[in-house]
C-alpha cells in the first residue's frame, strides 16, 4: 500500500522525536515558536475551531493558523509531510490511518504530557476513541469529538406526494415503503424517495448490518460476521431500498448531498458532522431529522435492544513527532480537548464532544432546526464504534470493487448477487486481517 511504504520510509526521520522530554504545561509556558500550523479537512468546523484556538492564542501568545484541506488531499499532504519531515504541527487523526502513523512514531507520544496536565484525564473520554489512538500502551492522540447518524428528509417532497413524514418510530420497512411510494409518484418529475452513496459506509449501509445483528468487524478486531444470515438480512433490506433509490451511476456523478439539496431525493442518512451543510442550505426550512430507523427483528412492533444502532466515530487531535515546539503543540491539543472547550464546540455546533454526557448543547446549536435525533439515539439506541482493523482501508477499498459489493450496488434487482457479495466480503475481510 502506497501510504504504508511512504510512512515506513519516514521512520528514520522521526526517531529523534522519542528523545523529547515532556514539558509540564502551564499558563505561563514560554514557547519557542510564534505560530503553529493546524490542519483539518472539514470547512464546516473551521469558524468554531478557530474561535476556540484564538482564545488559546490570546493566553499563550502563539498564533494558531487552521488550514482546511479536502479529505483526499489531506492524507496525500500528510503522507508527503511524513516522508519529508514537514508535517503540520497539530492535526486530526482518523481511524482509517491512525495505526500506521502511531506504529512508525510519526506522531507525538502524549503520555508524559497528559500525566503532567491537570486539565486532561483520559478516563473521561469515550473509551473506544481513546483505545483507537493508543498503540503499544502509548497515547498518541486525545479524542476530539464523537458523531452519530440520523435520517434527513425533505418535508416538501413528502407533502407533494402525500406521504407521511418519518418519525423516530420508523423501521427500515417504513423507509422502504415511503421511498417506494415517492419514487413511483415522482418518476415523471425525476424525484426519488431515497439516495445513498454506497461508498459512504459509516453513514449508510454499515448501520443496517448492525441493526439486523451482523458485524462488519468483530469486537476484538480479529474477524467479521458479514457473511452471516443476520448481516445478509440487513444487506437484503439495503438492496431493496437501492431498487427504488437514485441509481448509483447518478450518485457517483452528483453526490447524495447535492441530490437532496436539489430536491431530487426525499431521504438520505447523514452524520452529525454534516448538519451545517443542510442548515445553511437555501431550502433548509423544508428539512427535518429523525432518528435512524430500526430493524424490527423480533416482529413485535417495538424497538428492542440492538435493533437501532448508530455507527459512531471520533477524531483525535495529534501532533507531529517533529514539531518545532512539542510543548506548544500539546498545549493547543489540551486546550481543544479540555472539558470547557469540549462543551464550547458543542455549543457552537462544531461537533459533539469527545467526552460522554456533555453534548446536550449541540442539539440546540442550530436555531430553527431540530437536530436532537443525533443526541437522542445515544439514550434510545445503541452506539457501535466504526469498525476498524490495523489496515482498514485495505478491506474497505476491496469491498467497493468487483468481487465485493460493486455488482449488487449497480444491479440491485438480483437478491442472489447481494447474498454472494456478503460471502465474498466475509473472505475479503478475513484475508485482509490475516495479512495485517
Amino acid at each position: 500500500m502506497k501510504a504504508r511504504k511512504m510512512l515506513a520510509t519516514a521512520l528514520a526521520l522521526s526517531m529523534a522525536a522519542g528523545l523529547i522530554a515532556a514539558v509540564p504545561v502551564t499558563a505561563s509556558a514560554d514557547y519557542s515558536v510564534s505560530e503553529l500550523q493546524v490542519n483539518i479537512w472539514d470547512n464546516n468546523q473551521l469558524a468554531g475551531l478557530q474561535e476556540i484556538a484564538d482564545a488559546w492564542s490570546a493566553e499563550s501568545g502563539v498564533k494558531a493558523t487552521i488550514n482546511v484541506v479536502d479529505w483526499d488531499n489531506y492524507w496525500t499532504l500528510l503522507e508527503a509531510g511524513a516522508s519529508g519531515g514537514q508535517m503540520p504541527d497539530v492535526f486530526w487523526m482518523h481511524s482509517n490511518t491512525a495505526q500506521m502513523y502511531m506504529e512508525n512514531d510519526l506522531i507525538l507520544n502524549l503520555d508524559d504530557y497528559i500525566a503532567n496536565d491537570d486539565a486532561i484525564d483520559i478516563a473521561n473520554y469515550y473509551e473506544g476513541i481513546v483505545d483507537l489512538y493508543k498503540s503499544n500502551g502509548v497515547q498518541y492522540a486525545i479524542p476530539k469529538d464523537h458523531d452519530t447518524i440520523a435520517l434527513l428528509y425533505n418535508k416538501a417532497i413528502f407533502d407533494k406526494y402525500g406521504v407521511e413524514y418519518p418519525t423516530d418510530d420508523w423501521t427500515w420497512e417504513d423507509v422502504l415503503a415511503a421511498a417506494t411510494a415517492i419514487t413511483e409518484a415522482g418518476k415523471d418529475d425525476g424525484i426519488y424517495g431515497y439516495a445513498i452513496n454506497t461508498s459512504n459506509n459509516q453513514d449508510g449501509w454499515y448501520n443496517l448490518v448492525y441493526d439486523y445483528g451482523g458485524q462488519i468487524v468483530t469486537d476484538d478486531h480479529k474477524g467479521t460476521t458479514i457473511g452471516s444470515d443476520e448481516a445478509k438480512a440487513g444487506m437484503e433490506m439495503m438492496r431493496q431500498i437501492l431498487e427504488v433509490a437514485v441509481p448509483q451511476t447518478t450518485v457517483a456523478e452528483t453526490g447524495t448531498d447535492s441530490l437532496f439539496k436539489s430536491g431530487l431525493a426525499a431521504m438520505i442518512t447523514q452524520g452529525s458532522w454534516m448538519i451545517n451543510t443542510f442548515y445553511t442550505a437555501e431550502n433548509s426550512a423544508d428539512y427535518a431529522w429523525a432518528m435512524l430507523p430500526y430493524a424490527d427483528r423480533n416482529g413485535n412492533g417495538a424497538c428492542d435492544e440492538g435493533e437501532r444502532q448508530s455507527c459512531y466515530n471520533g477524531l483525535g487531535w495529534a501532533a507531529s513527532a517533529n514539531t518545532a515546539d512539542p510543548a506548544a503543540a500539546y498545549s493547543l491539543i489540551s486546550w481543544f480537548c479540555n472539558e470547557e472547550n469540549q462543551k464550547k464546540q458543542a455549543e457552537l455546533g462544531v461537533t459533539m464532544a469527545g467526552m460522554p454526557g456533555i453534548s446536550e448543547a449541540f442539539a440546540g446549536a442550530f436555531e430553527g432546526m431540530d437536530v436532537s435525533a443525533f443526541t437522542k439515539i445515544e439514550e434510545e439506541g445503541t452506539l457501535y464504534f466504526r469498525p476498524y482493523t490495523r489496515n482498514t482501508t485495505v478491506w474497505e477499498d476491496a469491498l467497493q470493487q468487483a468481487g465485493g459489493f460493486l455488482d449488487p450496488w449497480q444491479n440491485p434487482s438480483d437478491p442472489a448477487l447481494m447474498a454472494q457479495a456478503c460471502d465474498n466480503a466475509q473472505a475479503i475481510i478475513e484475508n485482509a486481517i490475516a495479512q495485517e
